[in-house]
């Protein structure tokens, strides 16, 4: 098998999607010998700040000197991104020999007339396996969508479950309250780990507490009003929380000072299970910390930045983002969104601040929503729109209509932010 050949027959594993359910994962890990029990898990659900809290949370475990294992989806520059150990993604080879053992398991349960897992499902049992035979300390997973159904909660060892912030996205399959979504994300709590919870909406806050009450297992909740002093800076930003102070982080936009909070509230439920992270480790973790696509510069002349907001909730944050780092700046949008996002309330919420826009349609991507049908939509908040054919056309429309000391946002979906972020590297 070679890697592309290990690539489509990951790719066609979505021709086996039924019913949202853990028993195919269940019986492909069983045939792999089961590895996910050997393994330890911080497990992150949310709507937004996953990804985020996951980068803290890893670098400043390996900054500890331990063995990390991260688990993210999606991902922005390449596909082998999503399987990483202390940063470092999955060789071509060790995806190829690792698929190869997939690909037997999934035959095996074909043959004794069992359900074969999806895509991401046998893309996690790869994942799990690759983690156990590399001997991770910690696994740190990201929710790929949801938690009780997803495939990443076919764990048991989760010493932390942490709950980024929760709102309204996926709720074709969520559900349609916000209630109801809480229960998905919280699913991920198992018997006696420790919860760890950003603060929460009511009817969200009140899911998370009766679901760790029924599993015994301990509840910490950020507490915003103790994120004190906060510094703003699109290269560095520092904050105090608890008894700590001028903590730096080097993730820009105001949602990062409550992921890092929520994250310090990770490492420290972490010592209390015995694990030894030096405070030093935990800093310079935070300092060193990378995490593309999250209000991200990709130049400064004129300043780029991109951004993977792409539901109401992170809408908002992108604004508050903007308002509070770009005061009185002229702003120019390039927006490329999937069709079955909320993207007329992320137009609505953005798009009244910019003196032009540009629409791509993201590439690659079927339920990408065409560049034109967009326009449609950002017309009604903004009269300056052009509709770019490609990512290198949307780049340079986005700068022949910016100077040197206005600013241009890219944002919308992660899937085409990857691709910006090289032709941008290759025009600015």
């Amino acid at each position: 098998m070679t890697y592309e050949e290990a690539r489509a027959f990951l790719d066609g594993c979505n021709q086996y999607a039924g019913e949202f359910t853990l028993e195919p994962l269940k019986a492909m890990l069983e045939k792999l010998g089961n590895p996910e029990r050997r393994l330890s898990f911080v497990h992150i659900a949310g709507t937004n700040g996953k990804g985020s809290v996951l980068a803290f949370v890893s670098t400043a475990l390996k900054e500890a000197g331990y063995r990390v294992g991260r688990y993210i989806s999606p991902t922005i520059f390449s596909y082998r991104e999503r399987m990483q150990i202390n940063e470092t993604s999955i060789s071509r080879e060790e995806m190829t020999r690792l698929t190869e053992q997939i690909q037997a398991a999934g035959q095996e349960l074909l043959a004794e007339g069992k359900s074969h897992p999806t895509t991401f499902e046998a893309e996690t049992a790869l994942a799990l396996l690759w983690f156990a035979q590399q001997a991770c300390d910690l696994v740190v997973l990201e929710v790929g969508r949801g938690g009780l159904t997803d495939a990443t909660n076919v764990i048991d060892n989760t010493l932390v479950a942490a709950l980024a912030s929760i709102s309204m996205d996926h709720m074709e399959f969520l559900g349609s309250t916000l209630g109801a979504i809480a229960e998905q994300k919280a699913g991920i709590i198992k018997p006696g780990c420790t919860v760890v919870s950003a603060a929460q909406r009511p009817e969200a806050a009140e899911v998370i507490r009766r679901k760790a009450a029924d599993l015994d297992a301990p509840l910490v909740w950020v507490q915003p009003d103790e994120i004190r002093n906060r510094r703003r800076g699109l290269l560095q930003q520092y904050f105090d929380y608890r008894e700590r102070e001028d903590i730096e982080i080097s993730l820009c936009g105001e949602y990062q000072f409550e992921n890092a909070a929520l994250s310090l509230e990770v490492l420290d439920a972490l010592r209390e299970k015995g694990y030894a992270i030096p405070e030093e480790a935990v800093r310079r973790g935070f300092r060193n910390t990378v995490w593309q696509g999250r209000f991200t510069v990709l130049s400064r002349k004129p300043l780029f930045l991109m951004d993977g907001a792409h539901n109401r909730d992170a809408a908002a944050r992108l604004r508050e983002c903007m308002e509070n780092y770009l005061p009185g700046k002229k702003l120019v949008f390039i927006i490329g969104v999937l069709k079955d996002k909320e993207y007329g309330e992320l137009v609505r919420q953005t798009v009244p601040l910019a003196s032009g826009v540009v629409t791509v349609t993201p590439p690659d991507n079927p339920r990408a929503l065409p560049a034109a049908e967009l326009a449609l939509e950002v017309k009604k908040h903004c009269s300056h729109v052009r509709v770019a054919e490609s990512i290198e056309d949307a780049v340079d429309m986005a700068l022949s209509l910016a100077g040197e000391e206005d600013v241009i946002l890219a944002f919308g979906s992660l899937s085409y932010l990857g691709e910006l972020a090289r032709v941008v590297s290759v025009f600015v």
